[in-house]
């Protein structure tokens, strides 16, 4: 257990981070998903559209230190592939 009072704070700044960085991930894998659904459902046009809106979220969630950058770009280009192919 933490002893020191700087410890202690660490642990409660470590709980709020870990709670907004959670639902930063939550909102960018729902984008995600969106796309992909679209692209399931043969949608081109719905699919362009959701990789539209996914994108700047994607980059947010590196700006906001939740993804790392090759992980994000990597999302995009494969996402992207797969919609330019339906």
């Amino acid at each position: 257990m933490a002893n020191t009072p700087q410890a202690r704070k660490r642990i409660r700044r470590n709980a709020r981070r870990a709670e907004i960085n959670g639902s930063r991930m939550s909102r960018i894998r729902t984008f995600v998903k969106k796309v992909e659904a679209a692209i399931e459902g043969g949608d081109k046009e719905a699919a362009q559209n959701a990789l539209r809106d996914a994108q700047p979220e994607l980059a947010r969630g590196v700006a906001r230190g939740v993804l790392h950058k090759n992980t994000a770009s990597r999302k995009m280009s494969r996402l992207s592939k797969r919609v330019s192919a339906l």
